[in-house]
């Protein structure tokens, strides 16, 4: 993991491979050209006031996630500058958006793989500026080489940026060293999220994730419960067990929990943990399941969620529950037709068994229910339909309760994770009504993600706040790395949960 410090070290005489500055687009009623940033003074002087002009001519326009090298100026112990684009310039008396520094942190570090050490010299207005900074800095950094020769990635020859500082960072302020370890925490656990999405189905199966979780139970004094596939036949957990019928790696269901001895309220998250899903019975096609192996972003996201508040010692109860299986086809699969009864006692017929992610979420949040939680929040990629509607990068939230739905969301857009409302229509239920069970486990094709959010709707206990995030487009990046976003796994939602949690710590979730 990339080391991180902050530093009131003079830009011209701090070793480093690299200062990283910022560079936007100046205001039409200002400029109207490219404006260096706040924190490059320094680099800005050494050019005579001529900075935005040599790198103009360089090509350089503020855009965001542009990034312009050029030598650094005589008398820098620095040999390179990386001015990186943060977009518009604010407006005047505003200052930049914490996800543009966020961004461009992100951008910059990526462009500086194989460097030791760079200094950030981006604009820091106060403690919060410091914090997206700095975690867009080691997302930025973050790497996936753990099965690659010699440990990176032979192609670029290159390992992470090693240590990042941030100039204008105030190390004695307790606002700046609160706002840089709560960076710290956040991102190595959503970076270790990343990296269980990135393992191979082969070697992450839900035993396997299940020893994960425990380690780091042990490691930050969790609780950590572990069903196995005997007690799960014992507790009549029949949706984790149908859908983990198929594969010789039995299901799991495993209970992180975190207490605090200040909580006054209890937040249960619960995460769809499909470890490889081949949709069953119901194959996916060629080309829909070489990245299965992604299907377990939602309780990675609730893992590494739980982890982070931990580390942050919040006054929060919080209880993760990771609902674990791989979806194969074999003699012992369940078929098209079959008819499971569920944690909760309902049956549901199984139309569709690639449909599987809703089934064994019902059993857990059922689970979770029983502990009368003060809210519930399910995190799934759940739908292609989801998908369809909002892209590869926004997520939708769905709930049982119009604030609750908009104070998540608003937290999303708070910590940069692009998500949008999305609704229950009631006309929907009746396509789930069937002749044998209780419920189908599929309904009208037209509107599937709402389909899919009604139906676990039906397995949250009564009078309990939930909320669900389909993840399904922004979990996994099978394009170009942008921003601190990585090709592959992203980590989505782990943000979101860890702000809920705090929002909820002080009281200022419902």
């Amino acid at each position: 993991m990339t080391a991180l410090t902050l530093s009131t070290a003079a830009a011209p005489g701090l070793r480093a491979d690299a200062i990283v500055i910022g560079v936007a687009k100046g205001a039409a009623s200002r400029s109207g050209g490219l404006v260096v940033a706040p924190g490059a003074e320094a680099v800005d002087k050494a050019y005579d006031g001529k900075l935005a002009g040599v790198l103009e001519t360089l090509g350089a326009s503020g855009a965001e996630g542009e990034v312009t090298k050029l030598p650094a100026p005589s008398g820098f112990k620095t040999p390179l500058v990386v001015a990186v684009g943060l977009g518009p310039e604010p407006e005047k008396d505003s200052s930049f958006d914490a996800e543009a520094l966020r961004r461009a942190a992100g951008t910059a570090a990526r462009a500086l793989n194989g460097a030791k050490k760079a200094a950030f010299a981006l604009p820091l207005a106060d403690a919060a500026d410091a914090g997206a900074v700095a975690e867009g800095a080691l997302l930025g950094a973050y790497s996936f080489d753990a099965y690659k020769e010699n440990g990176k990635d032979p192609k670029k020859g290159k390992a992470p940026l090693a240590e990042v500082a941030l100039l204008g960072g105030k190390p004695r302020d307790r606002a700046y060293k609160a706002a840089v370890e709560r960076a710290l925490a956040v991102s190595e656990e959503l970076n270790r999220a990343r990296d269980l999405i990135n393992t191979p189905p082969n070697d992450l199966y839900p035993e396997a994730f299940a020893a994960v979780v425990q380690a780091a139970g042990k490691e930050h004094g969790l609780k950590v419960q572990v069903l196995d596939d005997k007690a799960l036949v014992k507790g009549g957990y029949g949706g984790i067990l149908g859908v983990g019928g198929g594969s010789e790696a039995k299901p799991r269901l495993v209970k992180l929990s975190y207490t605090s001895s200040k909580a006054k309220k209890h937040l249960a998250l619960v995460g769809k943990g499909i470890t490889y899903d081949s949709g069953g019975i119901s194959l996916k096609p060629a080309g829909h399941n070489e990245t299965m192996k992604c299907d377990m972003s939602g309780a990675a996201a609730v893992f590494a969620a739980v982890v982070a508040v931990a580390r942050l010692g919040l006054e929060v109860n919080v209880t993760g529950w990771l609902a674990l299986a791989e979806n194969m086809p074999s003699g012992s699969a369940v078929r098209p037709g079959d008819v499971l009864r569920m944690y909760s006692g309902k049956t549901v017929e199984v139309l569709n068994t690639d449909a599987e992610g809703r089934l064994v979420l019902a059993d857990a949040l059922w689970a979770a229910s029983e502990e009368k939680p003060d809210a519930i929040v399910d995190v799934a990629t759940l739908t292609g339909a989801m998908m369809l509607a909002l892209g590869s990068r926004t997520y939708g939230i769905m709930a049982n309760d119009d604030a609750f739905r908009t104070a998540v969301h608003e937290a999303a857009e708070e910590v940069g994770e692009p998500a949008w409302p999305m609704p229950l229509p009631e006309h929907l239920r009746k396509g789930m009504d069937s002749p044998t069970a209780d419920i189908a486990n599929m309904g009208e094709r037209m509107g599937g993600g709402l389909v899919a959010g009604l139906f676990l709707r039906e397995f949250v206990g009564e009078g309990i706040t939930w909320a669900h995030l389909d993840i399904a487009g922004p979990a996994f990046n099978e394009g170009g790395p942008f921003g601190y976003t990585p090709k592959g796994g992203t980590g989505t939602a782990v943000r979101t949960l860890v702000r809920l949690a705090e929002l909820t710590a002080a009281g200022d979730l419902g």
